[in-house]
């Protein structure tokens, strides 16, 4: 009698449900949110960013052309995978479909995938890695054309309102720091000399910490942060719409948060495609069932991660 006679349980079946829980999960939301995804058909791609188009003026003199900025960033494919190996005798023998289970946490460690790649930009993003300006991502010297120095690695002496009580922020505290820099934001230019942020609206604001994330949950979440029976949160029932965001992968920004701008056409990342998500399997009659007894289910994929519009995306230390 066939194992699949069994159990139900076949290299067809498990492979199956690997990939209709691959889709049924979908990237987390803020994947989305902050990253852009496109194809690549070769190992490494370099993209262009190309300065903004000018402003209109008085005619004065005749036209004036003013040629676009042109910056590029270039990111490598790399080959990831993982892989699990299965006994046939637990195979046979399971009765409490551990199997599956297994399976699905495959399918959602795949997924998670783009959460790892993103975390790490984040992570690095201020101290060993580069955009298409040639500056770290969040750094306290960008400048491109018209906009004058600008920085999106701030504390307390750029935005007062990040100076709190740090052992634990009240939610009107971490309100004031998150609006406070969307304001410094609103403020950056782009190679014209505009500004670049004036339409925001909507943010993800992200911490590894748990104190910090019950801070901005209700900063971004409460009507009323101080008092009272008027609603005086200017995060809720207003203009702006803050997402919180607990990313457990940045726990090492023990005074850190985060903004992100969500509501413009580019994002502050890059996700990049060479190949999908493919499941190979060595299963029933293979080599290795023969002399191991086992079989093996691996997925792989190339793929790669990099950074796109540095002025979406503010780090933001708090004391």
């Amino acid at each position: 009698m066939s194992i699949q006679s069994l159990n139900g349980l076949s290299s067809r079946a498990i492979v199956g449900r690997y990939y209709a829980t691959l889709e049924n999960l979908g990237v987390p939301a803020w994947v989305d949110a902050l990253s852009m995804e496109f194809s690549s058909n070769q190992s490494e791609e370099t993209y262009k960013f190309l300065g903004m188009a000018p402003a209109l003026r008085e005619w004065v003199g005749g036209r004036m052309e003013k040629g676009l900025l042109v910056g590029s960033q270039a990111i490598k494919n790399v080959h990831y995978e993982a892989t699990l190996n299965f006994d046939v005798s637990d195979i046979r023998r399971d009765k409490t479909g551990q199997i599956m289970v297994r399976v699905d946490e495959l399918a959602r460690r795949t997924q998670n995938h783009w959460c790892s790649l993103l975390s790490s930009l984040i992570v690095n993003g201020a101290t060993s890695a580069t955009c298409y300006d040639g500056q770290d991502f969040f750094d306290d010297d960008h400048s491109s054309g018209d906009s004058g120095t600008l920085q999106n690695d701030i504390d307390a002496t750029d935005v007062p309102a990040l100076n709190l009580t740090l052992a634990a922020p009240t939610a009107a505290e971490m309100a004031a720091a998150i609006l406070d820099t969307i304001a410094y934001m609103h403020a950056y230019k782009d190679d014209q000399g505009e500004p670049i942020n004036d339409e925001a609206r909507e943010f993800i604001v992200m911490t590894g910490i748990p104190l910090f994330w019950g801070a901005c949950v209700q900063a971004c979440s409460l009507y009323n942060i101080s008092g009272g029976s008027v609603m005086n949160n200017p995060l809720v029932g207003g203009d702006f719409k803050v997402v919180p965001v607990f990313n457990g992968k940045l726990s090492a920004g023990t005074a850190q948060i985060w903004l992100f701008r969500t509501d413009a056409p580019i994002k502050p990342f890059i996700r990049q495609v060479e190949t999908p998500v493919t499941m190979k399997t060595i299963g029933a009659g293979s080599e290795s069932e023969f002399d191991n007894d086992a079989w093996k289910f691996g997925v792989d994929t190339w793929r790669g991660a990099g950074y796109g519009m540095w002025q979406y995306a503010c780090r933001a230390t708090l004391s």
